[in-house]
């Protein structure tokens, strides 16, 4: 063979060395692969506001089951759907979370080999071809106007050692991504409410009354023990029928003050339609059916023949300054864990499953307008017809008594319009509160009153 054909056979062999090389090298890493690092998961989503619905699902390896959580703008309000549509006042919250999931990039290739998911734990919640129970991710839905599907991932877990990155991966794709995040996706109930349940300040609050009663719930009669009265004075804090000897804890009733102050929720039930309306005043007056007493003997609640509601553990009134009372009717335990908490389901509701480490709470409030005494109003008016530089002495004077008059009249309209407020926005709604805080309100003469120290 010549010195020529010599040179193209090495020549030949390298090319075909070359390819062979190239076609078995591992189909994890190819060129290919790394075309997109860098960018955005979702380009055309760049204004977090445009998010109106927010769906987070995550998988319970317990219950084999997907749990889904949806926070919705609709009809002009954010509502949690999952926990009957009660008023979701986290709203800047989604906007976080779409800002965030707008910064979300491809930072870095993993891997393009569905065996990797379960370990990257990026498998579909809501797959239900794979009987795998493990290595389930969270998937994260927002959508703005019109249902349109704005962003859509799946996001696993952290590589070890790198904390701040995490699996990511589209539904429907085999890629995955490591991104850095930096965003709390939050589906604890929670976090997307107001969770200054009351809004009452501490500080303003000057009378506190514990009601200690239970019912006979099969004769339907109360058994009052106790009434314990607390006013607040210049000195401290008194209760009503206290000895020479005794006085008011402080501390004690710091406490009881804070509780009720923080006081936050963990769970929601609707109440029944007709006791909604009464409660915000609406026409057509109390219109519950049997079906809805029963409800309320479930949770605790029982009418009086009088019409009163009553509580099988008792009551907390509280009074502040503006002239408004709020009456925290303390209910039956409620059993369970997690979403059979916060929002109940029909095979858990009220069944002795799980501990009882929650109570409900019936909440209402009213307007007591002698808090403001009614000042003595002007003789006449006349001064208003007039400049100020013609008044008279008794214009002077009337115009004196209807200043203090109209201060009054603005006192007694804030105090009934935070009132209608709060029980519109406590009307359809039982509370479910936690074990602790029923424990800091519940309380007993023996809790707060004291023998003096010598």
């Amino acid at each position: 063979m010549s010195e020529t054909g010599k040179t193209m056979t090495y020549g030949i062999a390298a090319v075909l060395l070359l390819l062979l090389a190239f076609l078995t090298a591992p189909g994890k890493i190819t060129p290919d692969a790394f075309l997109d690092r860098g960018e955005p998961f979702f380009p055309e989503f760049t204004n977090p506001n445009a998010a109106t619905t927010l769906e987070v699902i995550e998988f319970g390896e317990e219950t084999a089951a997907a749990r889904p959580f949806k926070v919705t703008f609709k009809e002009g309000k954010w509502t949690i759907p999952s926990h009957h549509n009660y008023p979701a006042d986290g709203k800047d919250r989604l906007a976080e979370t779409a800002a965030g999931i707008i910064g979300t990039k491809k930072d870095d290739f993993r891997s393009n080999n569905v065996a990797d998911h379960e370990a990257c734990r990026v498998i579909d919640p809501l797959d239900e071809t794979i009987t795998s129970l493990k290595g389930r991710g969270k998937r994260v839905t927002i959508r703005g106007e019109s249902d349109q599907i704005l962003a859509d991932l799946i996001i696993g877990n952290k590589p070890e050692g790198r904390d701040n990155l995490r699996f990511v991966r589209l539904p429907g794709q085999k890629r995955v991504y490591l991104s850095r995040m930096d965003i709390d996706i939050s589906t604890k109930f929670e976090d997307w409410i107001e969770r200054d349940l009351l809004q009452v300040d501490q500080s303003d609050i000057e009378q506190v009354i514990l009601k200690d009663y239970s019912i006979n719930e099969l004769t339907g009669t109360v058994n009052q023990r106790d009434v314990i009265i607390l006013d607040k004075t210049d000195e401290g804090w008194k209760a009503n029928r206290m000895s020479s000897n005794q006085e008011v804890d402080s501390t004690k009733m710091n406490d009881l003050l804070r509780a009720i102050d923080e006081l936050s929720i963990v769970g929601v039930r609707p109440k029944p339609t007709g006791l909604s309306r009464s409660l915000t005043g609406s026409k057509g007056g109390m219109e519950i059916s049997q079906a809805d007493v029963l409800s309320l003997r479930s949770k605790g609640y029982y009418f009086a023949r009088d019409g009163n509601l009553l509580s099988n553990e008792g009551e907390l009134q509280a009074r502040t300054t503006d002239g408004v009372i709020y009456t925290l009717r303390l209910g039956e335990i409620l059993y369970g864990t997690g979403q059979a908490v916060t929002a109940g389901t029909d095979s858990s509701e009220d069944k002795e499953g799980g501990p009882g480490e929650n109570r409900y709470l019936f909440i209402t409030t009213s307007f007591d307008p002698s808090r403001f005494r009614q000042p003595a109003e002007p003789r006449n008016t006349d001064f208003l017809t007039k400049s100020e530089e013609d008044w008279t002495d008794a214009d002077r004077k009337n115009k004196e008594l209807k200043d203090k008059h109209d201060e009054w009249r603005q006192k007694v309209e804030k105090g009934q319009e935070l009132s209608d407020q709060l029980n519109a926005r406590f009307a359809d709604w039982y509370y479910v509160i936690s074990s602790t805080s029923f424990d800091k309100i519940h309380l007993k003469r023996s809790d707060v009153v004291k023998t003096k120290e010598n």
